[in-house]
């Protein structure tokens, strides 16, 4: 299944996508099917639901008559789910590489533990737009790029999670949009602790527009990147050539450290997946679209106040 958080006539819902740009409002076809409706308040009480929760949700997608259906241009999306805790790794060499050139490395050379374990960050959690909001370019800034990311949601409490079992810790994929403020990233990277308002900035994170439940994909997932700017294709991937898959990447997160429902994992940008490597930057009212194969089109424009 295909989820999301909507906004319909002032309210929230979950809803499941079907064919033809339509959905299914799961709140109200639990009530008309005399389930459990409580699954469906938010996305985070269908993630603590776990599979009876996803299992009462497939019955009443598949049942779903016109009464539960809403149409995707009557509809304003949200992040499917505001993530209760936010990292972003960074586990594709090519990308690495292309932006150590950018920052004017003529021959990069990337610290063996970069190959020996995932690296990551924790970001702004509470700065997470949805599929077809804008984003407020920050006015500290003018280099701004897009970096196109497959993530995760966290679907259950787990610590020292062993890579084998990885699977049964994630609830699904979901695409992510790190917009990076490039001059801000390259003033305070050398002070090396990582990067602050070169990402933390209001409207500065996006999600969705669906979670790709788990079930939907084999592990560890081989899906298909692309980003366009304005129709134009800036590049892209495949999420198999990432260096540590989420399975190693749990693993690491989660040594002596518990993880919990709804916590999201970025996988860092897929190679070519933003302009810093290529020489573009995006300008004020550049719509961008990013789309992973089987998850869908996450697509926003940029504007300057």
């Amino acid at each position: 299944m295909r989820l999301a958080t909507v906004c319909f006539e002032t309210r929230e819902r979950v809803v499941a996508a079907l064919p033809d740009d339509r959905l299914v409002d799961l709140h109200l076809a639990a009530e008309l099917a005399g389930e459990d409706a409580a699954f469906f308040v938010d996305m985070m009480a269908l993630i603590y639901g776990g599979d009876e929760a996803l299992a009462v949700a497939r019955v009443l997608v598949d049942t779903a008559d016109d009464r539960v259906i809403l149409l995707q241009d009557e509809v304003e999306f949200r992040p499917p789910v505001m993530p209760v805790q936010y990292r972003d790794c960074l586990v594709f060499e090519e990308h690495l590489f292309n932006c150590l050139r950018a920052f004017g490395q003529a021959e990069p050379q990337l610290p063996p533990v970069w190959y020996d374990q995932p690296i990551y960050y924790k970001g702004n959690r509470l700065s997470f737009i949805g599929h077809g909001q804008d984003v407020i370019w920050p006015n500290y800034a003018e280099h701004l790029d897009i970096e196109l990311e497959l993530a995760i949601v966290v679907g259950k409490k787990g610590v020292n999670i062993r890579p084998e079992e990885a699977e049964d810790y994630i609830f699904g994929y979901t695409i992510l949009n790190d917009v990076s403020a490039r001059d801000a990233q390259m003033k305070e990277m050398p002070g090396q602790l990582g990067p602050a308002k070169g990402k933390d900035f209001d409207t500065g994170n996006i999600l969705g527009p669906y979670i790709l439940t788990a079930d939907e994909v084999a592990h560890p997932v081989a899906l298909d990147m692309e980003a366009r700017v304005n129709g134009e294709r800036w590049g892209g991937g495949n999420s198999r050539q990432m260096q540590h898959d989420f399975g190693r990447i749990l693993e690491h997160i989660s040594a002596s450290e518990t993880l919990y429902p709804g916590e999201v994992i970025g996988s860092g940008t897929v190679g070519t997946g933003c302009g810093l490597e290529t020489g573009k930057r995006l300008a004020p009212g550049d719509r961008f679209e990013l789309e992973i194969e089987k998850i869908g089109v996450l697509a926003n424009r940029i504007v300057k106040p």
